[in-house]
Order: C-alpha cells, then structure tokens, then sequence
C-alpha cells in the first residue's frame, strides 16, 4: 500500500495512478517508461543530492522505493502493463457509462475538460510538469496528484481509446513438445489376433497447471492470505488469459482487499466468458453495493446549483462528469 496520500484523480477512484507517479503519458510505452524511470533516479539518487537536508534525503529515498519503484515495476514488464492498460481501459468506461460526477481541483485539469485540442494539450500539460516533477521534493505529492487528474480527464475525453496498446506476451507451451522419433518398422509375426498397443497417457497440459494454481490460491484465500492468492491467480491468467475461473476468483481476492475498481473488471470479464458463473455474479453485486453506499455518503449538491451547473455546462458529457462551478 502506498504511504503517501494520495486522493485525487483516478486516485480517488480505488486506482493506483503509476502513471501519474512517473509522469508519463497514458499511451506512453514500455521504452518510454524505461527512460523516464532513469531521469527520476538520477534524480533522487544521493549523489544528485548532495547540497539537501537530511530530511530530504530521506524523504527522496521514500519516494523511490514506495512510489517510484513500484510504479517502475508495475509499468517495464509488457505483460502486467498490458493488464493494467485493461483496466485503465474499463475505468475510462465505467466513469463515462455510469455519469459519475468528477471533481477536479487543480486549473490546469479543469481548464483540460474544456480544451478542443486535448490529445495536444494533455500532452504539452504532462511534458512540462514532467521538466520539475521532483525538483521540489514537499511538492512531489501534489504534482502527482495534478497529473492524475489530468490522467483522469484525457481518459474520459478519449474513452480510453488512445491508451497503449501493449503486446501480450504468448506463454510458450508447457511441458515442451517432445522432438518427433523417427518410426521404425518391423515385421511382426503373424498372429491370429490383432494386438491394440497400450495407449499411453497424456502428458500434464497447460490447463492441468492452471488448476494447480486455482487450487493453490482458493487454499490461501481460505487462509486470508490474499497478496499470495493474487501472485498465484495472475500467474495462471497469463498461462490462460480467458480462464473464466481465474478472472472470478482474483475478483474475489480483490474485493477482499478493498480495490473495487480492479475487482469489478475481473468480476465482469469472467462472466463475459461464463454468465452462469455465480461467484462472479455475486462479486459483481457485492461491488456496486459497495459503489452505491460510497455515492450515497457523498454530500448532495443543490438542485438549484444542480440546475445553475447543468445550465452553464450545457448538459451533454462535460456537464454530466466534470461537476463544479463555472467561474
């Protein structure tokens, strides 16, 4: 868990913004991730630090190891940036289908919900704050915080469409095909009966693996030990990716965990591949209760200064997800 706080933007919304915490673009890629991770580094390296307090020396070694590495672990392997572009994906469409109002606090973004040109303009709001991002180190949160609500209105604006498209790598095949023997014929002495030869027994299969960790992850979730459970099942989906169990019980695992957004994606993809799926079913249920008792909390705002707003924004998209009063 992040030990920063960290509540605005797709932050606010149970997502982890690793994006954000490197300040890079949403359709940034692997390479992109690489080399920003190197600017940060040498950055808050030590030896770039030389002339800082004590205190910011420890404060720059905490943002490395419990924001910026992560995030760098999360975002330099193709296969986990690829599920994490999923989810992106799906958040983009649940903010959007669901009309959740979206608060936004910094200028800059509010001015970026109304830009024309926002691929342009979201691009050129990224680089520049990228050029200072940890010049001030008291300052690191807050411009994370102002990038991710940036973050949060490009994927509502493009739908997700613009996200990186990052290749999922294929799991070679397990265990490996056996070089083909050349067949010897022989002569076999006549006989009076047709011999069957013994069918041999097939080998362990990828599928059978899979269930090897389904069963290893439900052993650990019954133990509540859920960030075990999670390694087992992420390993399994990336032996089969559309493994209906799989994406319904690391639903459940997250769920547990308290990340509804990541456990709604999970929950609705393993009932794509099996609607009859119950686990999934009432995950699902479990979910938008949850979502529903975290709206229900919210403060309403007037109908009045409900009316003023949807009148000034003209309705429509931007009058729907991007509340707040017009100045």
């Amino acid at each position: 868990m992040l030990s920063f706080q960290l509540d605005r933007g797709l932050f606010k919304y149970d997502f982890i913004d690793y994006h954000a915490i490197l300040c890079i673009p949403l359709d940034g890629t692997v390479k992109d991730v690489r080399k920003r991770y190197l600017k940060i580094v040498r950055c808050l390296h030590p030896d770039s630090l030389r002339q800082v307090s004590e205190d910011e020396n420890k404060l720059a070694n905490r943002l490395l190891s419990k924001l910026v590495n992560p995030a760098y672990e999360k975002l330099s392997v193709e296969q986990d940036y690829a599920e994490y572009v999923l989810i992106l994906s799906q958040t983009a469409k649940r903010l959007q289908t669901d009309s959740i109002s979206v608060e936004l606090s910094s200028d800059i973004a509010k001015q970026l919900a109304k830009t024309p040109n926002v691929e342009q303009a979201y691009k050129g709001a990224i680089a520049k704050i990228a050029s200072e991002q940890y010049d001030s180190l008291k300052d690191a949160n807050a411009k994370i915080s102002i990038i991710s609500e940036l973050n949060l209105v490009y994927l509502i604006r493009t739908g997700g469409n613009s996200l990186a498209k990052q290749p999922v790598p294929t799991p070679a095949p397990w265990p490996p095909t056996p070089p083909t023997q050349p067949e010897q014929t022989t002569t076999a002495p006549p006989s009076s009966k047709t011999s069957t030869p013994p069918k041999k027994s097939p080998p362990a299969t990828e599928e059978s693996r899979v269930v090897q960790y389904i069963r290893r992850a439900q052993d650990l979730v019954a133990k509540n030990k859920f960030e075990a459970a999670r390694v087992e099942l992420q390993d399994a989906l990336k032996m089969e990716p559309n493994n209906s169990a799989c994406h319904s019980l690391i639903g459940v695992v997250y769920l547990r965990q308290n990340q509804t957004t990541m456990a709604k994606v999970h929950f609705d993809r393993a009932l794509q591949l099996d609607p009859n799926d119950e686990q999934a079913s009432a995950g699902k249920r479990g979910v938008e209760q949850i979502l529903a008792k975290s709206s229900a909390n919210k403060p309403k705002a007037s109908s009045a200064g409900a009316k003023s707003a949807n009148k000034s924004e003209g309705g429509g998209l931007f009058g729907g997800l991007f509340g707040g009063k017009k100045k």
